[in-house]
């Protein structure tokens, strides 16, 4: 209770200080809040900019002249709950802007005054005086518009003393009441009072009273100890001149003739609207209950809330028809646990009607003359079929529907009636599945259809041209419907449901979308997605909740990752797009090859990186078990005299190394008589890793006769054999190839040969080629460099020789 007290008193302050608040906007508002501290004395060290001080909920006593004196721009003072018990406003007469005071809830018997003309809001409620706490300087408090008053005595002559202040609210809290002086409220001039009784109050002079002071009039803590239903007060049931229209009975607990006889005294006074909440009735019968008088009425709306009913006799059907039988335009039964309702059989004018919160079942639905009727709110009850609604609702001018929080379900072979006046329904909360869309009305405009077990949006079923707000949160719709028959829809609501990916339906049939709200999805971030994420890019903030309630759950090393941050290109999406792209690259591509092998030459050095990489592989792979033949030099190089410019100049200087490790065994000086220039030769071929041969057309004439009967033999130049190294050094057609001379066709033929390059660019490549060839280690190296010559034998080797060379020494 002191929690929901410090609420009120808050919501008050904020009521009384909201017309002059706004007139200082440039000054600073301090608050000081020093409530629930055990207090027994102002606090000395108050800043003097305070503006609102709240010192409730402690233990003050007595208030000193001097305790405010350092707070002159006071404007709200919260002293409610503690235990004060004199005040002298005096005390505050250096805060010359105090507006709001509240002293309520305390020990208060005696007040001295002064007078505080700009004072809007004080409150004295619930104190010890034993009268009325006003005085003449009250009644010059013409700033005052709300006023909280008790006292055990209520006389008339108090309510003099303030009967020319216009006042918003008078407030009586009262702890006890002792005597009540008759005629004493209506001379208070405010628009709404509100009285709070303590328990055992006859409460009936009072009520009379109290309809005849305010239009607005509240009174709370009624009982049936009173002896209401006595004989003299059914006698005198009739109030004339009064002034209230709406009466609010809170905390009621009566006898049901206590309560009969209350409303029909009401029935005949000016209130317009009936309000009676936490109600609690009961006990024997004894009023006839049909000879209630429901003539010469103002009453327009009778709301009954939060009702408990103890044991008592009486056929529930007289209350009921009680109640429907009253000619009034709202009627509210809430929260009652009423099991069912009757209406008369003649038409009523009831315009809205209010059973929510009961345990109303589909007995309810009985054919009614309720021509009239605009609203009906059904939530929270237990009824079931959905056709018996709309039989029921066919006979009225229903424009609002609420069945929220029912049993409700509908099944495909049952016919619906609706009225055409139909524009909002509320069917959330019940057991509804597809088939709900096969009975609803053409007319409905708002449909809140949200926790039922609807799956999809059916697409056999009627066009619902008028639909412009659909709910469908907390289904299982694993789609966003499409609104092919839904041509006005603008509000969407389809969050928590199943949805993995839209539909391409729904972008082509939803374009009247201007507000979704589809966040809380477990969404597959797929291509499907991609059209969805960018509709919030160009809708200008269409999805409610973005981006935060939009997030991906599949594929799983998406999960977690908010629909805005990923990135989905369209070339992974669009297959005709991937297609043209593919197709572009390709050309492109051929083109740049096309160029590049006419402008570059690139097959040629394709061609040798293909080689050197084939020789690099080969030369690791040998093992010294290759080299244990009697290898002595890395390579045997030959050519034709015509070449030998050519082979000194250009293939010698590449080929050696600067440590002179490179041993070369070349054609040049005399042969030795007693062996043949072919054996030579071969021999030379023996004792080297590899051997060059220096292809020319001259040196296809001259020299090659000593190689192909050998390498035929042999087999030198075979798939897997590497001993052999052809240099083409100029081009050499196949038709100037002998016949006798098949090996070396079929080699030119297969193109077994290092092309030597006309362009100097590519001739850094061909010599790293050349290099990578012969580069190994022998087991055996020459300890000295030695030139043998040998003689020429005759004619037609002249201008050939073979030398053994290390290149260190050339």
């Amino acid at each position: 209770m002191k929690y929901i007290r410090s609420i009120s008193i808050f919501c008050s302050i904020v009521m009384s200080v909201h017309g002059w608040a706004s007139k200082l906007p440039e000054e600073r508002e301090l608050t000081t809040n020093c409530s629930n501290m055990s207090l027994r004395k102002i606090p000395p060290d108050l800043a003097p900019a305070t503006t609102t001080l709240d010192l409730s909920y402690n233990l003050l006593f007595q208030l000193q002249s001097s305790d405010f004196r350092s707070v002159a721009k006071l404007k709200v003072m919260i002293l409610c709950h503690n235990r004060i018990q004199e005040l002298d406003i005096k005390t505050f007469e250096f805060n010359k802007e105090l507006k709001y005071l509240d002293l309520s809830y305390n020990r208060l018997k005696t007040v001295t005054w002064y007078s505080l003309k700009g004072l809007r809001h004080l409150d004295l409620s619930f104190n010890d005086f034993d009268t009325m706490p006003i005085c003449e300087e009250m009644g010059n408090m013409s700033h005052l518009e709300i006023l909280g008053l008790s006292g055990a005595k209520i006389q008339k002559s108090d309510f003099q003393k303030i009967a020319y202040l216009h006042l918003n609210t008078v407030f009586l809290g009262l702890r006890t009441l002792s005597h009540y002086e008759e005629g004493s409220l209506p001379i208070l001039n405010t628009t709404k009072l509100h009285i709070v009784l303590p328990m055992n109050t006859n409460f009936w002079v009072i009520l009379r009273d109290g309809l005849k002071t305010s239009k607005i009039l509240e009174m709370t803590n009624i009982d049936g100890k009173s002896q209401f239903a006595s004989h003299e007060m059914q006698q005198n049931l009739i109030l004339e001149s009064s002034k209230t229209y709406f009466l609010l009975l809170n905390k009621v607990d009566l006898l049901w003739d206590d309560l009969l006889l209350i409303f029909q005294f009401v029935w005949h006074t000016s209130v317009e609207y009936f309000q009676i909440q936490h109600v609690t009735f009961g006990g024997t019968v004894y009023l006839d209950h049909n000879s209630f008088n429901y003539s010469n009425t103002a009453m327009r709306t009778i709301k009954l809330e939060h009702v408990h009913f103890r044991i008592f006799y009486i056929p529930q059907e007289l209350i009921y028809l009680l109640f429907t039988k009253m000619d009034i335009e709202n009627l509210t039964i809430s929260d009652a646990q009423m099991p069912h309702m009757l209406f008369p059989r003649y038409p009523t004018r009831f315009r809205y009607l209010n059973f929510a919160n009961n345990i109303l079942t589909d007995d309810l639905f009985k054919p009614v003359q309720l021509l009239h009727l605009k609203t009906l709110i059904l939530k929270g009850n237990k009824l079931e079929t959905f056709s018996l609604v709309s039989c029921f609702a066919s006979n009225t001018s229903l424009e609002h529907l609420d069945l929220s929080q029912n049993l409700l379900q509908h099944e495909n072979d049952e016919n619906c009636f609706w009225p055409e006046t139909l524009i909002t329904m509320n069917l959330s909360f019940n057991k509804f599945a597809d088939s709900v869309f096969r009975c609803l009305p053409r007319s409905i405009q708002i449909l809140d259809l949200n926790n039922n077990k609807i799956q999809t949006v059916p697409k056999e079923i009627i066009h619902l041209n008028s639909l412009q707000e659909l709910n469908l949160a907390f289904n299982f719709l694993t789609d966003l419907p499409g609104c092919s028959h839904f041509r006005r829809l603008s509000i969407l609501n389809i969050e928590m449901n199943l949805i993995l990916s839209p539909s391409l339906d729904f972008f082509q049939s939803c374009q009247e979308i201007k507000i979704l709200n589809a966040g809380r999805n477990p969404f597959r971030c797929t291509c499907e997605l991609r059209d969805f994420i960018q509709l919030e890019k160009y809708s200008e903030g269409m999805m409610v909740g973005w981006s935060d309630s939009y997030i991906c759950e599949y594929p799983l090393n998406l999960k977690g990752t908010r629909l805005k941050d990923v990135y989905i290109p369209e070339l992974s999406c669009n297959t005709a797009l991937l297609i043209v792209t593919i197709v572009v690259i390709m050309l492109v591509l051929g083109v740049a090859m096309t160029f590049c092998c006419r402008h570059f030459d690139l097959p040629w050095y394709l061609r040798m990186l293909s080689q050197w990489t084939q020789t690099w592989y080969r030369v690791r792979k040998t093992t010294q078990e290759q080299l244990k033949r009697s290898v002595q030099f890395h390579v045997f190089i030959s050519y034709s005299e015509h070449d030998s410019a050519w082979v000194r100049h250009e293939l010698i200087p590449n080929l050696k190394k600067k440590d002179g490790s490179v041993l070369i065994c070349l054609h040049e000086g005399n042969f030795d008589p007693s062996k043949t220039d072919t054996e030579h030769i071969l021999n030379c071929i023996e004792k080297s890793y590899k051997s060059i041969f220096v292809l020319s057309p001259n040196f296809v004439q001259s020299e090659w006769c000593h190689y192909e009967p050998y390498f035929t033999q042999h087999n030198l130049f075979h798939e897997t054999s590497d001993y052999g190294i052809l240099i083409l050094l100029e081009p050499i057609p196949l038709y100037c190839i002998p016949a006798r001379y098949p090996k070396l066709k079929a080699l030119m033929e297969k193109k077994v040969y290092l092309e030597w390059p006309k362009d100097r660019r590519k001739c850094g490549l061909f010599w790293a080629n050349l290099r990578a060839a012969i580069n190994v280690n022998l087991l055996k190296t020459r300890e000295m460099c030695e030139l043998q010559t040998f003689p020429e034998l005759n004619e037609e080797f002249r201008g050939s020789a073979i030398s053994l060379i290390r290149t260190d020494c050339l």
